[in-house]
């Protein structure tokens, strides 16, 4: 899996000159056809897309090219999780998040579970990358729960990194999902960075 720019166009671009470095073993990536077609819901509707595959040069492995704003296997586009992670962490409830977004109470506790789960994990990973960007970082205080801790520190890398490397109009949610590949939400939150070549370009 490698996160990508949204722009397909800029994307074939990359591709067609070796742009694209396999996150696995660093040899360029060529197309190799599409994933299947998801639905994803945005804030203000829902959208059809079909990420693009590519195939390393090198060790022959094959990856799906995921758009920026898109999680790991959700159907939410990674804004709607962080505004519902944003309203967690400062002391809503699911129930009135999931009221707020518009989404089944269920899917916004799944949400919160996993990110809860994962928080100080999370936490420990996004202050490192702060700490690796910022020239003179400031780590952030305690937020007064596991959760609200991983959040700000999930908003202050996605800060630092815009400030450092000129990234404009971009939420740090949508950064944050560039730096770990998509996986806020998965199982196994990242435990290195997974692409020295800033990752976070891919949110431009």
């Amino acid at each position: 899996m490698l996160t990508v720019n949204e722009d397909g166009a800029e994307v074939e671009r990359r591709l067609a000159a070796g742009g694209l470095a396999c996150p696995g073993c660093g040899g360029g990536l060529a197309g190799w056809g599409f994933a299947r077609p998801r639905l994803v819901r945005e804030e203000a509707g829902r959208c059809l897309v079909r990420p693009r595959r590519a195939r390393c040069a090198g060790c022959a492995a094959t990856h799906v090219l995921l758009p920026v704003g898109m999680l790991l296997r959700r159907a939410d586009a990674v804004e709607v999780v962080g505004e519902a992670l944003s309203a967690k962490a400062g002391g809503l409830g699911a129930q009135p998040i999931a009221a707020r977004l518009g989404r089944p109470l269920e899917t916004v506790r799944g949400w919160l579970r996993r990110f809860t789960a994962n928080a100080e994990l999370l936490r420990q990973w996004f202050i490192a990358l702060l700490v690796a960007v910022a020239p003179d970082p400031h780590i952030p205080d305690p937020a007064g729960s596991p959760l609200a801790d991983a959040v700000t520190a999930v908003k202050a890398a996605g800060l630092a990194i815009a400030a450092r490397f000129g990234v404009c109009m971009v939420t740090p949610w949508r950064i944050a999902s560039a730096a770990c590949q998509g996986g806020l939400l998965s199982p196994v939150p990242p435990t290195k960075w997974i692409n020295t070549s800033s990752p976070w370009q891919a949110a431009v």
